[in-house]
């Protein structure tokens, strides 16, 4: 079943790749959607998919990059779309 989450993450999340790690993930697990940086230092990303596959990218969100020190992560769960055809940053 395909799903939709909207992910907010706090913490040391943004100089430490995890975007683009983030980016990484959604590719290998074929989930679409986007995350950017937000003002407050944060990092924000929706991801749609299968079920098992978004979940997939929640666990990483947890944990984050190497560098990351993940401190809270709120999760929001959407109606799926089927808006992207990928995964991107975006600003």
């Amino acid at each position: 079943m395909k799903v939709r989450a909207h992910v907010f993450v706090r913490g040391r999340v943004q100089g430490v790749f995890f975007r683009s790690e983030t980016r990484q993930e959604a590719r290998k697990h074929k989930v679409t959607g986007w995350v950017r940086n937000l003002l407050n230092g944060g990092v924000e990303a929706v991801f749609e998919g299968e079920r098992e596959d978004v979940e997939k990218l929640i666990k990483f969100c947890k944990r984050g990059s190497s560098g990351a020190r993940v401190t809270e992560i709120e999760v929001f769960q959407e109606t799926h779309t089927g808006e992207f055809e990928n995964f991107r940053i975006t600003w």
